[in-house]
């Protein structure tokens, strides 16, 4: 940063938890769109160690290497709004992940087509949400 120049707020830092190296990719590629940090994680290890710093979560629900509905509630546990992607057949686990915690859930297809839009409208909520707490 050159000296005169005020610091650019950094973005809402986003734990991404997927196992699937596309998904993974997609959703992170789509949170830095947006404007938020993306945070990777594979494991709920990773997503629990990520947790401690994070504004938000966003959990792919058909992941093999992970319970997704686990790592829903590990998040509002936490105290870290969520958002999860899944299958849009799938209704069954997609209320279950609003039960767990989750603010929405989106169906892979409706996230990637209205994605960006979605994605900038949760992170303006989350930055506002963090302003009005200092």
């Amino acid at each position: 940063m050159s000296e005169g120049r005020p610091a650019i707020p950094a973005g809402p830092r986003i734990v991404v938890l997927a196992d699937d190296l596309i998904w993974a990719t997609r959703l992170r590629d789509g949170v830095r769109r947006a404007g938020g940090d993306a945070l990777p994680a594979r494991t709920l290890a990773a997503f629990d160690a990520a947790l401690a710093g994070a504004d938000g979560a966003l959990v792919d629900l058909t992941a093999r290497a992970y319970d997704g509905l686990d790592a829903l509630a590990r998040a509002t546990a936490a105290g870290v709004p969520s958002i999860a992607v899944g299958q849009h057949d799938d209704v069954e686990l997609r209320r279950s992940a609003k039960a767990a915690g989750a603010t929405r859930v989106h169906a892979y297809r409706a996230l990637f087509e209205h994605g960006d839009r979605e994605l900038a409208a949760w992170l303006t909520a989350l930055r506002a949400a963090k302003e009005e707490e200092r």
